[in-house]
Parts: structure tokens; C-alpha cells; sequence
């Protein structure tokens, strides 16, 4: 029996594959495009990057949009209310994510005249912005250099070399392999390829190896076995919290809303009132822990997945004549919970008690 012999990956490759099969998105400068002179411009660059953590491109792109419409450049994102910002993340997750949007925009409006610095170091100095996100944004907007890994190149160069060691120690060995493919010219396409190389071809499931410009240097596929990489570790059993959340509607059709605090999870957004539930312990769970004694009813429970565990909220509504004046939080109407910063679960708590809250209450 005969050795397969493995051609070397190159760049090269990948990029003629690119050219010809890149994926249109509307952050991005495509090769026709870029070959007309057209440049990508940072802030588009840097907010989809940001945006596209931990999440797909057909959910971001509505996202994005909105967001182009309302702030068209990062001096405008920069003088933004922190609520409207909020407001307008809310749904897309992760909303430290979007604190630190806004952070970053003040910073490179006050401290940089709304230009981004042009290198990874410099980027990096910026808030909120890693490792992953300055390498992207250096490779894609100023054409640097630099070793760019998301989840689909993880996947991409995992197969390619076999990597046998599990995610996430594995990722150091990947990074180098990375930077040793990354070419000095194209080097932003390059980082785009391999996303989409991995997002179209190289799939976690079915890889369609027969298209992939790299099936003649991938060690996995010469093994047979491409679905075995990347390699995970086991993962933790997420544990299970709980707490109760309070829907009181007057007669008005006005709801009572709070904001939470600026630290932690779901900081700054909005939120109907809840107990004191966390990642780390459970909440109140009965009707007792109500902001305020009235007639509370049970509209049964909603659960929601976090990062790190899953909560399950108990969701009792109240009907009152007129609003209670309480310590924190404010009156709102119903019909303009659309514009308020209402994270995921806090909408599937008031679609639990009043179901037409919202046309969609989106898990």
C-alpha cells in the first residue's frame, strides 16, 4: 500500500479559491472591488468583527445595518447614548460586547481623531479589543500582516496539519501555523479566505473536501477522518440557576422596567424586576419576592441559555389600575418595548405574560 504524498499548503491556493468563490458581505471589500481601488474602511471592519463574536453572519447583518443607518462612523457611535447603543444590540448577546463598542468608539474619537491605529499593538491598546480582533482588523483594514483565528480557521488548520492536541491548548500550535501561512501580500484576503474556506467548505459536519483548494496538502483528509478535528475538550455539564422575574401591567398598558447595573452580567441593560439570581447561585423563585404587593399570578416559566449556564425563570404577572411608585425604575408603555435595551430573556419573560409583547421573542 501506497503513501499518500501531501503537497505543501500555500497561500496561493487559497487565495485563487477566493477569488472566485468569496462570500459578498456588506462589511466587506471584495477582490473585484478592492482591484477597482476601493479600501476597507476600519470602523466597518472593527464593528462586524466585533459583532460576529460567538455569532452567525446571517444574524449580524440586520445588526450591522441598523447600526450603519443610525451611526455611520465611529465619531457618530462615539457621541451616541449609552441607551440607544444598548437599545440597538439588544438581542445579539454577549452585551459586554456592546459596553465596550461604545468604549472603544469614545476612545478612538477623543484619543485618535476618529482615525483606528494601523497596527496590532495599537489596536489592542484600544477597550475591548483582544487579541482575535486586532489581528483582524490590522490583516483586513490596513492590509499588516498578521495571524488572524476565528472558530472557522481553528477548524480549518486543525485538519489541515491533523492536530491531535484538544482545543483550547491547542490553540498556540494553530496560531503559529497561521502565521506561517499568512502571506506578506494579501494578507486581509488571506485572513477572509480561511473564514470562508471554513464557514462554506471545510464545515464542522461534511466537509466537501472534493472542492477545497487545500485537499491535496490536508493531513486529516489523508487520514480519512476530517470530522474528528478539531479536537475538544469535554465539556462541563452547565449548571442550572433560578430566580423569578415580575411583569406588572397597568390598566394604561404601561409596564414597569428597571436598569440594571453597569458591571456584570447583562450590565446596562434593561430588565423587568427579578430576583438575585447570578451565574454563580439561584434567585428567589416565589411570587414573596415581588417588587411590590399585588395580586401576582403565575405565567409559568421561561429558560434561557448562557454562556456558562442556564437559567430558568419563574414569570408572574400582575394587573394593577395605575402605577406604583417604587424605588427604582420607570413606567413604560407596552407598545414601545421595541426601542427599550431588552436582552433576550427579559423579552421571553414578558412574552410568557403578555404574549403579544412582541411580533417575535427570539431565543
Amino acid at each position: 500500500m501506497t503513501t499518500r504524498t501531501l503537497d505543501a499548503p500555500t497561500a496561493s491556493l487559497l487565495l485563487e479559491w477566493y477569488d472566485r468563490h468569496h462570500r459578498d458581505l456588506p462589511w466587506r471589500v471584495s477582490p473585484p472591488m478592492a482591484k477597482r481601488g476601493i479600501k476597507a474602511d476600519p470602523y466597518r471592519v472593527w464593528l462586524s468583527e466585533v459583532m460576529l463574536q460567538q455569532t452567525t453572519v446571517p444574524a449580524v447583518k440586520p445588526y450591522f445595518a441598523n447600526f450603519l443607518a443610525k451611526w455611520p462612523s465611529v465619531i457618530d457611535l462615539a457621541k451616541a447614548p449609552s441607551e440607544e447603543v444598548m437599545a440597538a444590540w439588544a438581542g445579539l448577546g454577549y452585551y459586554a460586547r456592546a459596553r465596550n463598542l461604545k468604549k472603544c468608539a469614545e476612545a478612538v474619537a477623543s484619543e485618535y481623531g476618529g482615525i483606528f491605529p494601523d497596527s496590532e499593538e495599537g489596536l489592542k491598546s484600544l477597550p475591548g479589543i483582544g487579541d482575535y480582533t486586532a489581528a483582524a482588523v490590522a490583516a483586513i483594514a490596513f492590509n499588516r500582516q498578521a495571524a488572524v483565528m476565528d472558530g472557522n480557521v481553528e477548524r480549518v488548520i486543525s485538519r489541515l496539519y491533523a492536530i491531535a492536541t484538544p482545543l483550547p491548548a491547542a490553540k498556540p500550535l494553530m496560531r503559529q501555523k497561521v502565521a506561517l501561512l499568512t502571506p506578506a501580500d494579501r494578507p486581509g484576503d488571506f485572513a477572509q479566505a480561511m473564514m470562508d474556506l471554513g464557514a462554506t467548505i471545510c464545515t464542522p459536519k461534511r466537509p466537501a473536501c472534493s472542492l477545497c483548494p487545500f485537499n491535496g496538502s490536508c493531513e486529516a483528509l489523508r487520514l480519512h477522518d476530517p470530522d474528528q478535528f478539531p479536537v475538544k475538550a469535554a465539556k462541563k455539564e452547565k449548571p442550572i440557576r433560578r430566580g423569578a422575574a415580575f411583569v406588572a401591567v397597568t390598566s394604561e398598558g404601561e409596564i414597569l422596567l428597571r436598569r440594571r447595573v453597569e458591571s456584570g452580567l447583562l450590565g446596562g441593560m434593561t430588565e423587568i424586576p427579578t430576583t438575585a439570581w447570578t451565574a454563580r447561585q439561584d434567585g428567589e423563585t416565589s411570587a414573596e419576592a415581588a417588587p411590590f404587593e399585588a395580586g401576582w399570578e403565575s405565567a409559568g416559566t421561561v429558560t434561557h441559555v448562557f454562556t456558562h449556564f442556564e437559567l430558568r425563570l419563574s414569570i408572574f404577572r400582575a394587573a394593577i389600575p395605575a402605577p406604583v411608585q417604587t424605588n427604582d425604575g420607570w413606567w413604560e408603555p407596552v407598545t414601545n418595548l421595541e426601542a427599550q435595551a431588552l436582552p433576550t430573556i427579559m423579552k421571553k419573560a414578558i412574552a410568557a405574560a403578555i404574549p403579544l409583547a412582541f411580533k417575535t421573542a427570539k431565543g
